[in-house]
């Protein structure tokens, strides 16, 4: 199964029953396993958990801590984007070089490198001195 078919396959289990926009997410650890989430929301609309979040979750309770691949997919017109947490979040455990691939249901795709989509990113070394 491809990483954009293990996120679209778990988006189906999204509870997203205020926004009705189900997210899927499917990683690769440097390990090799595959990590799945999808966007959980709760009636305190907005909060929630996004899908990047959980996947994130599941591959550090699975004891990886390395992101080598990611897919997101959505039903979107466009190829879906992580939001800004979920960009940083990615960054954090994500080589700058590791490759993400945004789709939308109807096979759209945009690919690109994590450290593209977060350009600037806040990183560990602008805290040494803390």
């Amino acid at each position: 199964m491809s990483l954009i078919d293990a996120a679209k396959a778990v988006r189906e289990n999204a509870y997203a029953p205020y926004s009705n926009f189900k997210v899927g997410v499917a990683l690769t650890a440097k390990s090799g396993a595959v990590y799945v989430g999808c966007n959980v929301e709760n009636v305190a609309y907005p909060e929630g958990t996004c899908a990047e979040a959980g996947a994130i979750a599941a591959m550090i309770a699975g004891g990886d801590t390395q992101i080598t691949e990611i897919a997101v997919i959505a039903d979107s017109p466009v190829p879906v984007t992580p939001c800004g947490g979920c960009r940083q979040k990615l960054f954090e455990f994500a080589a700058p070089e590791a490759k993400i691939t945004m789709a939308s249901l109807s096979g759209e795709q945009t690919i690109m490198a994590v450290a593209d989509l977060l350009p600037g990113a806040f990183v560990k070394a602008q805290m040494d001195n803390a």
